[in-house]
This record gives structure tokens, sequence and C-alpha cells, in this order.
């Protein structure tokens, strides 16, 4: 996917000084081969996996100064700012800002025009380009961990930065107290349904597995217990060693702000796959989504096992016919 509106701002008199650009943000399947010596800014692992593919270096976090810096907009505001914030720092080049409208361009160009000249904006493709250099842009400036109602550790743009998930409190409360084995959170987050699954004493182990790399280091500091092991990584790809006794986990259904279902049920199967037969799936999810069908297809037993008026918590068990309850493949 190539970033026209970029390619026109070149064409238009943007011009890029010698050394390295830093790339806040971008989305895997962007082409970023109209710059040059590239460096990639992203927590995100499918993002990171993707331009690492590319041949591209790829960073968690920003390192030392560059020649010029691009924010690839975000849908949170103040991880938007705080972006555009840390790309001004970080440079005495030009500072590049490209989103679509549906993402929040044109309030971002409206607050950065009362601060400093712009040049652009670049119109195309339902988005925004425009670049400036200077800037006093301390206070967009992420403000760091939060803590929030209950004591927990949050962070600016994780999914539930304000607090406990009405979905994900949902489900903690419907997990029987009698659970036992090896389990993993699917697209942890912040650690709340992990902390939660681990108030029962029969749990042996818990594998956090959340590709938001400021989601785990939040986490990690939420869940304290030895028993509990942090994974950096895409839920739908990972493995463990061997299959596990149950899954949990609150799955996101957006791509951008479009509503897909697809990724709940990419969940699902990977839940299937690493869990021993008679292990058992417990996941939660707002109610208009049709995962039902998915669930059939993988499991037996499957039953709504709580529920209201947004959410439905959903169980069920792999099967005996679905292999042995050792090595994961």
């Amino acid at each position: 996917m190539s970033l026209p509106r970029l390619e026109l701002a070149l064409e238009a008199g943007l011009s890029l000084p010698e050394g390295r650009v830093a790339v806040f943000a971008p989305r895997a399947g962007v082409d970023l081969s109209a710059l040059r010596d590239v460096q990639v800014v992203t927590g995100f692992l499918p993002d990171a996996a993707f331009f690492r593919a590319a041949g591209l270096d790829v960073v968690t976090e920003a390192e030392g100064r560059y020649a010029a810096a691009m924010v690839c907009l975000p849908r949170s505001k103040a991880r938007a700012r705080a972006l555009v914030a840390e790309a001004a720092m970080r440079t005495d080049g030009p500072v590049i800002v490209d989103g679509l409208k549906s993402d929040g361009i044109e309030a971002v160009l409206k607050d950065v025009r009362r601060r400093v000249d712009v040049n652009g904006p670049i119109n195309k493709a339902h988005g925004k380009l425009f670049w400036f250099t200077g800037g006093d842009f301390r206070d967009w400036s992420a403000p760091g961990d939060a803590e929030v109602e209950g004591g927990w550790i949050t962070a600016p743009g994780v999914f539930s930065e304000d607090g406990v998930d009405p979905a994900s409190a949902l489900l903690a409360e419907s997990l029987p107290d009698t659970l036992s084995g090896h389990f993993a959170d699917l697209g942890a987050g912040w650690g709340y349904l992990s902390a939660r699954l681990l108030e029962r004493p029969g749990v042996a182990s818990v594998a956090l597995v959340e590709a938001e790399h400021a989601a785990l280091a939040c986490a990690r500091r939420n869940v304290a217990d030895p028993r509990a092991t942090f994974h950096w990584a895409d839920a739908t790809a990972w493995r463990p060693e061997v299959r596990l006794d149950g899954v949990i986990t609150n799955p996101p259904f957006h791509t951008a702000r479009q509503a897909d279902p697809a990724l709940g049920r990419a969940f699902i199967d990977a839940a299937a796959r690493i869990l021993r037969p008679g292990g058992r799936l417990w996941l939660v999810a707002n109610r208009h989504l049709p995962y039902e069908a998915a669930l059939i297809a993988r499991f037996d037993n499957v039953a709504e096992i709580a529920g209201t008026a947004r959410f439905k918590v959903l169980s069920g068990t792999i099967p005996s016919r679905h292999g042995s309850r050792d090595k994961v493949v």
C-alpha cells in the first residue's frame, strides 16, 4: 500500500535532509520506499514484523536524533498528540503528519496551525498530509503511565486506558473458582484478566500474550505473580510449548475504525490450536458480534454462560478427537 500523499508532498516541495528519518506508528502494508534511511518506531508487533520483513530498522522506542520525522496518525487523540510532540523533539528538520479524516487529521492540523506555520496540506484518498518545522509541543507529550481505579497501571493509547473494561470485568466474574492447570490470556492488554484469573489457587501458570508493547509493559507491573509469563507476540500466531488447559480472551474486533469480526474469529482459531483435548475457552464479546458459528466449528459444548444487554461470555470445550496433550504443532 503506497502513501500517495507523501509522494505528492515530495513532488510539491517537501525536502528531506540527509540522515535518518523516524516513522512513528505506520501500519503494516504501508510502502515507505519513498523515504531513505528509515527507522520505524512502533510497539505493535504485527506492524513491527511487517517492516522488519521489508528490511527496515524497527525499534519500539525512538533512539537519538533524526534528520526528519513522520507521524502516521493513530486513532487515539492523546496518542496522536504525544507522537507529534515526540517527533518535534527528536528532529530539527521537518515533521510530517499523515492521517485519514476518520482518524482526526483535520483536528490535529487545526491545532498544529495554532502553534507553527504549516506546509500543505496535501489532500488525497480521504486523508491529509502536512509538514512543519520547529514549534513547542512539549505540553502534548505523553503524561506517562497512569494509575486508574483499583490501582491498575495503564498507558496512553492502550486499550481501556481509563479503567477496567466492563466486558473484561464480566468475564472475570464469570470464571469458575475451581480452575486449575495451565492457561493463556490471548490479547492480555495491561493484565486485568490475568490478574483476576491468578486469584484461583489451582491455576499453575498464565501466559500473557499481547501484541502492544506498551500494554505488555503495564501488565508486567500489574501482574507480579510468579506464575505469570509475558509474551510480546501476535496472539493469532503464538504457540506454547505444550497444549494448555484453558484460554481466556477479550479479543479485539476493530481494524482502524471499522468493526472486523474476523479478528475475533482468528483468536478463536488460535485458542483451538493451543488447547489440549478437554481444554476450555472463555471469551467475552459485544453481543452483536457473530462468534457462535466459529466456536461451534472448533469446540464442543458451546454455550453462553453469562451476559448483559451489551456483552456475552461464551465458552466451549475442545473435543477429544483434537489430538494429543503434548507439543503444539
